[in-house]
Parts: structure tokens; C-alpha cells; sequence
């Protein structure tokens, strides 16, 4: 056991117990993962007109009023447009004890939507990393970038972190993309429907995706679509360790990788069985057409130790990502 690292999911309850982790609602079964937890969205949002933090000295809800453009109630269950920027209030709220931050992520069937979500929280000059010791509300920016969204309060769009100290930097690893199966990756489709954010295998994959197939084992990125893309490499978190998938450095090409960053210990080792998992990477093309090649390093991993081993590893409750290949999100019927 160390006193530095990312704390697994017995600490994460135990803070949950202390009081240092409150929720306006009962706590669900699975809401703490392996070496995370998951937040669900409260009640209240925001159309606001544009993005902002808070900064040193002012709260959320003191900027509010300055962008918001209406107000919804999520207790009905809205429709969030793609190309709009939200606010919402998060059920749970902080009360951390000296030693202990935390980092927000999406959780992966959010990024594999395209829908771009950051931890917003008071005082704050930065997005989804929160201040030892912080007390207060939470909330979460909401940009569905591909397809507008269903959500309710109670939607889960996002996780988060928690750490004691400053864990340092074990390991980083290259990842490259596989463009070499018969069907190499997915494109989102710009005039899709709707999709349901609670609603899981209840979406006609072609209704919202283009598969793809690599020519030469070469894939031409288009600027502003969206793909769906797997990693050449099987990937393996440690039980004692958690990874974060972080974008490539932007000199190796004008495009970004992966918003749901975060691997649980366990994803891909014998422990779970789930040896041979590969990766899903979400990837945009910026400003010019990027041609990418198979096995091209297009994103990097960095591992992480945790304080202790986990009570549960990755899958243990289940997952729709257990030994995983190419997949789109849990939102959608298999591709057949």
C-alpha cells in the first residue's frame, strides 16, 4: 500500500462514509468503479452561449446568469443539440479532506458519442482537475459535437478521480491505430437522430455510423468529422495501476484522439479475462485532411499506481467492453 497514488474503490467508499463525498440522491449499486466514480447529472441546465471558467474567487452559479441563454429542467428529460454548449448541476458535490484531488474524465460511451464533457467546479482556473481539499458543488460542461443527445437527471456522462498526493508517472506507452480488419472504423453520420444517453442496445448502429474500409491499410481523415477507430496494440492495466490515454503530441498530425481517457486496473489483464482488449479510439481531423496510416502512434498511454489493489477489477460487475476490439458504444445494437 502507498500514500501517493489513485485511490481504489474501497477508499473511494470510505470517503463516501466520511462524508467527504455527498450525493442529493440515494447512491446507486455501481456508481464507484474500480478506481473511479461515476456522476450523474442533478436537476437543473444551461444553454449558455459560450463556454467559461469560473476562476480564483468566483463561483459557477456567480457566471451563470452571464451566459446562460435559458434555463431546462432535467427532471423531464431534454434533448441537449449538437453544436450547443450546456451547464448542468451534478448530484454529488465535494467536501475533501487535506491530500486528496481529484481529475474529471467522460466515461467512455460518452466519447465514443462525441459528446464533449469537463468537470467545472468553483474558484477554479482549469477544467476537470479539482483543488486538494476542495469543498463545494460540481458541475458539467456539455458540447454533443456529432449527434444531439437525450439525457435526464441521473444520466451518468462523466467520472471522476480521486488522488492522494501527486502520483507520479510509472510508464508511458505508445498506441498505434489498426487500419488492417475489414471493416477499419466508423464515421459518424451528421444528420443522424437522436441518441438516448440511458438507452443501451437500443440504437440502429447504421442509423448513425459509416463503416469504413482502409485502402492500402490508409484511412483519409476528413477536417471536422468524427471517427470510431481501434488500437493496433492490445492493451493491459495492471491491477496495481490505472492509465490515461492522452493525445499524441499535435507535431505527428492536425488531429485529436480519445476524450474518455481513463483505463480501470484490470481492463485487458488474465485477473479479468479479458486478455487481448484493444483500445477505442475517437478521432477528429482539425483544419486539413490528415492521411493515416496503420500502426501510426496516435495517441499515448501513461500509467499510474494506485494505493492499493481494488476489491473489484475492471469487468467484475460487468462491462459492454469486456475484451474488447472495434466497438461503438454500449448505446447501439452489434453491427452485424
Amino acid at each position: 500500500m502507498s500514500d501517493t497514488g489513485i485511490l481504489p474503490c474501497q477508499s473511494i467508499e470510505a470517503l463516501i462514509d466520511q462524508g467527504a463525498i455527498i450525493s442529493a440522491t440515494p447512491w446507486a449499486n455501481d456508481q464507484v468503479q474500480p478506481a473511479s466514480l461515476d456522476l450523474r447529472l442533478g436537476a437543473r441546465c444551461w444553454r449558455v452561449r459560450a463556454s467559461f471558467l469560473p476562476g480564483i474567487g468566483r463561483k459557477v452559479m456567480d457566471r451563470v446568469p452571464d451566459v446562460a441563454m435559458h434555463e431546462l429542467d432535467l427532471t423531464q428529460g431534454v434533448v441537449l443539440e449538437k453544436g450547443c454548449v450546456y451547464i448542468a448541476e451534478l448530484q454529488e458535490r465535494l467536501k475533501l479532506p487535506p491530500g486528496v484531488s481529484a481529475r474529471g474524465n467522460p466515461k467512455s460511451s460518452t466519447g465514443r458519442v462525441d459528446v464533449f464533457v469537463r468537470v467545472i467546479t468553483d474558484h477554479s482556473p482549469a477544467f476537470d482537475d479539482i483543488a486538494e481539499g476542495y469543498d463545494g458543488p460540481l458541475y458539467i460542461e456539455i458540447a454533443p459535437q456529432t449527434f444531439s443527445v437525450l439525457v435526464r437527471s441521473g444520466t451518468r456522462l462523466n467520472q471522476l478521480r480521486l488522488k492522494a498526493g501527486q502520483p507520479p508517472k510509472l510508464s508511458t506507452r505508445d498506441v498505434g491505430v489498426d487500419l488492417t480488419q475489414e471493416i477499419a472504423g466508423f464515421r459518424g453520420r451528421r444528420h443522424a437522430g437522436v441518441v438516448d444517453m440511458d438507452h443501451e442496445d437500443g440504437h440502429d448502429p447504421r442509423d448513425f455510423w459509416e463503416p469504413l474500409v482502409a485502402r492500402r491499410s490508409e484511412l483519409l481523415l476528413d477536417p471536422g468529422e468524427f471517427y470510431i477507430l481501434a488500437s493496433k496494440e492490445a492493451v493491459e492495466i495492471p491491477v496495481l495501476e490505472a492509465a490515461e490515454m492522452t493525445p499524441i503530441d499535435p507535431a505527428v498530425g492536425e488531429f485529436r484522439v480519445h476524450y474518455a481517457g481513463f483505463f480501470d486496473p484490470g481492463f485487458g489483464t488474465a485477473e479479468t479475462g479479458s486478455v487481448g482488449s484493444k483500445g477505442v479510439l475517437e478521432v477528429r481531423s482539425h483544419e486539413t485532411p490528415f492521411l493515416l496510416e496503420d500502426g501510426q502512434t496516435v495517441a499515448r498511454l501513461v500509467y499510474e499506481p494506485l494505493t492499493a489493489k481494488p476489491t473489484r477489477l475492471y469487468g467484475d460487475r460487468g462491462s459492454h467492453y469486456q475484451g474488447q476490439g472495434l466497438k461503438l458504444s454500449k448505446h447501439f445494437k452489434v453491427w452485424r
